[in-house]
């Protein structure tokens, strides 16, 4: 066995005080007795015959071995035996010594209170000694020894000095060559991330006080020291961090100060880098997707609430005590006043802090790495990233802003921006890939196009095309669709859905601005409304044969995306689906719905079938809409890199004129027996136009409303649409 570094002899120290140290045997043992002073034939200064004067109490150490010699008067070799002879004892079942000995790491509060008065009472500077004397024995120790075990790791090892705390690692390390011990060690050494920084200092009697960052330099050499030494502890403390991380209704705080010493713990073992990191995205995930769900289910107001009390917390001095911030039982200033409403209220603001803390922090550890965006180490550092993105966040389509870590960086450069979106077109097309999996890279292809002011145009089209292709080439494949059906069909829904929210975004991206006249003011979006424009080749037609499709798209995308498409395709004059919305209102999908007992797909009747109409539509789940949250959000650049959703001023004051449209178009339309109406094709599109349509617009103004406002109207406010 390796040892640490040796610690030089503690021969400035102060002086102790402590009394001699009490044997742990009992009276009558005469072998392991105290010896007269007058008996060892030698004085103070080490020569014989001289007046016997008081023995310094020192620590000797060995040099070479790192093992104490003599510790208060009462050498190592009488430490020895005494810890030897308790073991043996307890062996044979005589336990009297065995338990003195366990007292000795562990004072139980009673006897505390007594030593306290005893002169002759081992004191808190005595436990030394016994620490190195049990290292020693540490293989005498077996199954049996369970509670002395225990005793030595509840001893407060990080409050002493610098040379009990080496001491004290080298008995952790003697005592892990078991392997039931060093679990028991590791887990102990993973329990004190949550109290190295305590807001009360505990102060060991006979020790000066320790500050928190001497604590964790202490804690950490441990843990470096067993991972060293021994390989299998390696996944043993990847399973404790995991199973002791800390739970998300806990405060920002406690999380915190769990995450630094993983990134400590990271630091000192660098292959454990990548699963570290992984674990705490996955932790953040967790959180992330749980407060989603947690604002999906609360009414609106409770939504306020919770962002005044963000905003109002942010507001408040950086010096204010942190403590009483986070932590979710200080904000209950007055429990009996306070209702279950306002608890949840201030739950959810606690766990908004934390996310937000969270995703701060690895935001300011991985921005520098992407100083050079085409560096090896921020190419590297993003394929970590990607593959945490697939095998985290991907799959929990609920996440709300942890994503934004892929958003922020793949913005840095075209290389990254290229290899996120290739590998999402990579999971969207593998046959082998969960449909659920497939569907969330699609929203995520749709939500980063329209998002990303970095996307260029010939990406923008090129995106369209593929979802084209695929649209068209599922369509062409299931020529045997009864009608919509949202379960069988869901793949071919979520890819003619984000075409759809592409559009709405990034229909500029879609024309060809070589043909466009130099009259058309490209910032102005009015400008364009009632214009013949030249589109992307093929993206009117084949719009139209799939809208006209029995599939019918329109009748399960969001209706939401839908109503903007059809808005702003009719005053562009790309195509005009208004007759079919209306015809889709006369449609139930349950009637194209076939009972899965039926069709084989379970083995009995369950009686619960998708026929309500809340089911049939494909949900409007957007991974990058706008980011919430107000301490991270500083570094995402968004005014650059974001594309916020911005309405057209015109539209929005002529919104009730469209909606008297739609309603005489389908009064003219012919609806057909099985209630799949035909949509006007180009022809009978520009007839329309040429019939006195008159579509009023001004110049000037692209924002009818503030631009957060208009998100808030779009998207709602925390929740998804």
């Amino acid at each position: 066995m390796t040892t640490l570094t040796p610690v030089a002899t503690r021969s400035q120290a102060t002086p102790l005080t402590s009394s001699a140290i009490k044997s742990i045997l009992r009276k009558p043992s005469t072998v392991l007795g105290r010896r007269p002073r007058e008996e060892d034939g030698e004085s103070s200064d080490g020569l014989p015959g001289s007046s016997p004067v008081k023995k310094r109490k020192t620590v000797m150490f060995n040099d070479k071995l790192n093992m104490i010699k003599e510790f208060g008067g009462k050498t190592l070799d009488d430490a020895k035996r005494e810890v030897k002879q308790a073991l043996e004892g307890h062996a044979r079942g005589d336990d009297e010594d065995y338990d003195g000995l366990k007292e000795i790491f562990c004072p139980s509060p009673k006897r505390t209170i007594v030593e306290e008065e005893d002169a002759d009472a081992p004191q808190p500077q005595d436990l030394q000694v016994y620490v190195v004397a049990l290292t020693s024995h540490a293989p005498l120790l077996d199954r049996s020894c369970s509670g002395l075990i225990r005793a030595v790791l509840s001893c407060t090892w990080l409050d002493r000095d610098d040379v009990f705390a080496r001491a004290y690692i080298q008995l952790l390390a003697a005592l892990s060559a078991k392997v039931s011990f060093r679990q028991q060690a590791l887990s102990m050494m993973v329990d004190k991330f949550t109290e190295t920084r305590s807001s009360t200092v505990e102060v060991v009697p006979g020790f000066p006080p320790v500050d928190s960052e001497t604590k964790k330099e202490r804690l950490h050499l441990g843990l470096k020291y067993l991972l060293e030494l021994y390989a299998d502890a390696r996944p043993m403390i990847l399973d404790i961090v995991t199973h002791k991380f800390p739970h998300t209704e806990e405060s920002k705080t406690r999380h915190m100060e769990y995450i630094d010493h993983l990134l400590r713990l990271k630091a000192d073992k660098p292959d454990l880098e990548r699963d570290i990191m992984e674990l705490i995205l996955s932790r953040l995930v967790k959180l992330d997707v749980e407060m989603t769900l947690d604002l999906e289910n609360d009414d609106d107001e409770t939504t306020r609430a919770v962002l005044r009390q963000l905003e109002a917390s942010n507001a408040k001095s950086d010096d204010e005590d942190d403590d009483a911030m986070s932590d979710a039982d200080s904000d209950d200033e007055d429990e009996e006043e306070s209702d279950e409403q306002t608890r949840r209220i201030l739950l959810l603001k606690s766990k908004l802090e934390t996310m937000d803390a969270i995703l701060d922090l690895l935001f300011s550890i991985y921005d520098p790495v992407f100083a050079d965006p085409d560096s090896q180490e921020a190419l590297a550092t993003f394929e970590d990233l990607l593959t945490d993105f697939v095998n985290v966040i991907l799959p929990h389509l609920k996440s709300r802003h942890t994503q934004y870590l892929l958003f922020k960086f793949a913005m840095k450069s075209n290389r990254l921006m290229e290899m996120f979106i290739g590998t999402l077109f990579n999971i969207a097309f593998q046959s082998n890939r969960a449909p659920v999996v497939k569907q969330a890279a699609v929203a995520y292809l749709a939500s980063f196009t329209a998002r990303g002011a970095r996307v260029q145009s010939e990406q923008v089209q090129l995106i369209a095309q593929t979802f084209l292709d695929y649209i068209d080439h599922y369509r062409n494949t299931h020529t045997s669709c009864r009608g919509p059906d949202i379960r069988r069909y869901s793949q071919y829904y979520a890819y003619f859905q984000g075409l759809l929210y592409i559009f709405c975004f990034r229909w500029r991206d879609l024309i060809y601005r070589d043909e466009v006249p130099a009259t058309f003011d490209w910032d102005d979006p009015a400008s364009f409304l009632g214009q013949d424009l030249p589109w992307m080749k093929g993206l009117r037609q084949r719009l139209q044969v799939n809208i006209a499709s029995k599939l019918n798209p329109l009748k399960c995308c969001s209706p939401i995306i839908v109503d903007e498409f059809a808005r702003l395709s009719h005053h562009l004059r790309l195509i005009y689906i208004y007759p079919q919305i209306e015809k889709n209102k006369t449609i139930h999908l349950s009637q194209f719905f076939t009972s899965s007992y039926a069709t084989g797909g379970a083995l009995r009747d369950s009686g619960f079938e998708f026929d309500h109409e809340n089911w049939t539509h494909i949900e409007a789940c957007f991974p990058f809409d706008p980011f919430q949250l107000p301490v991270a959000k500083r570094w995402l650049d968004l005014d650059k890199n974001y594309v916020e959703w911005r309405s057209i001023a015109v539209l929005e004051k002529g919104g009730d004129d469209d909606d008297s449209e739609s309603e005489d178009d389908d009064d003219d339309d012919d609806v057909s027996e099985d209630g799949m109406g035909e949509i006007g094709d180009a022809s009978d599109y520009e007839s329309d136009e040429e019939g006195g349509e008159d579509v009023e617009h001004a110049e000037g103004d692209e924002d009818s409303t503030d631009g957060e406002e208009e998100e808030r109207r779009y998207h709602g406010s925390f929740r998804r649409t």
